[in-house]
């Protein structure tokens, strides 16, 4: 008995562009968007607007391009899930092949843009994100929870494309950066996991709250939490960034680490772990806002 999800929609000029907007997942663009000029702005040395702009749209382009991608490829899991099930593709507003060419355009010509408007270096590393993302981390989700430490790597290149970007070279304070972005995403993403838990238990998506449980997946967090906040440190002993930063990082780490915390005693767990989401929102935005003033 078919659903309502597997019947075709019909397409007027107006929808078809937004859902060909909807495939590159705006918000989720928008923060590498952040997260790349935040790369861009602490580099030591200052490039042109139109190489920042080079590298920003061609990033944009890339995302939208890998997003649209991990949609196509996903299209049969997300008519499973009530979160993804009236994306485009489970509700036939678009035809998979639509998805796949523009995703395949749109990668082609961010990893393009990056590579010849900015340089060599910064053009391989969106192009080792496409790769990664696509190739590696989508599929693997189907098979393992470890996908989330191999999706973290694309998740945490941006800003060390946009130091890369200005500096023309991989260097440490870009690969801190990397880090930091790479550590945040466990705790974020396993959140997410856990109130989506049942979700991805009917899309066959094999999480660490769904193999592993919920006390398993507390601890993977505490963990995460406990490799994050030292590693933002690092920055500090770089000299790159003032006192304000220090105490933020601080602050916000020990925040950070008291509601994961919470999470070992707590009885809601859907509650908390929409708490802890929440805070590593904060956690990044204020944390990666203060570097564009590393002198305070």
């Amino acid at each position: 008995m078919s659903t309502h999800a597997e019947h075709a929609e019909p397409l007027t000029r107006r929808r078809f562009i937004a859902d060909l907007v909807e495939l590159t997942k705006p918000r989720i663009t928008f923060l590498v968007l952040f997260t790349a000029y935040i790369g861009i702005a602490l580099a030591p040395i200052a490039i042109p607007a139109t190489q920042t702009l080079a590298c920003l749209i061609g990033l944009v382009a890339t995302v939208g391009g890998v997003n649209a991608l991990n949609m196509y490829i996903e299209r049969d899991v997300d008519k499973l899930m009530t979160r993804t099930a009236n994306r485009p593709l489970p509700r036939k507003r678009l035809q998979p092949k639509v998805a796949l060419a523009f995703g395949i355009l749109l990668s082609a010509a961010g990893v393009t843009l990056v590579t010849l408007g900015v340089n060599l270096i910064s053009g391989l590393l969106t192009l080792l994100a496409v790769v990664s993302y696509v190739l590696l981390y989508t599929p693997l989700k189907q098979f393992t929870p470890s996908a989330l430490y191999v999706g973290a790597v694309p998740g945490a290149l941006p800003p060390l494309i946009g130091w890369t970007a200005a500096t023309g070279s991989i260097e440490l304070p870009g690969l801190v950066l990397f880090a930091i972005m790479f550590w945040w995403q466990i705790p974020h993403f396993l959140a997410i996991a856990l109130f989506r838990k049942d979700d991805y238990a009917a899309a066959g998506l094999l999480t660490l709250p769904v193999v592993k449980g919920n006390q398993a997946t507390k601890l993977q967090i505490i963990i995460g939490l406990l490799c994050l906040i030292p590693t933002s440190l690092v920055l500090i002993p770089l000299e790159i960034v003032g006192s304000l930063y220090f105490a933020c990082a601080i602050g916000l780490g020990a925040l950070f680490l008291f509601v994961g915390v919470q999470g070992l005693v707590a009885e809601n767990v859907e509650a908390w772990a929409r708490r802890l989401f929440l805070v590593s929102l904060l956690y990044l935005t204020i944390l990666f806002a203060v570097l564009l003033f590393p002198a305070l």
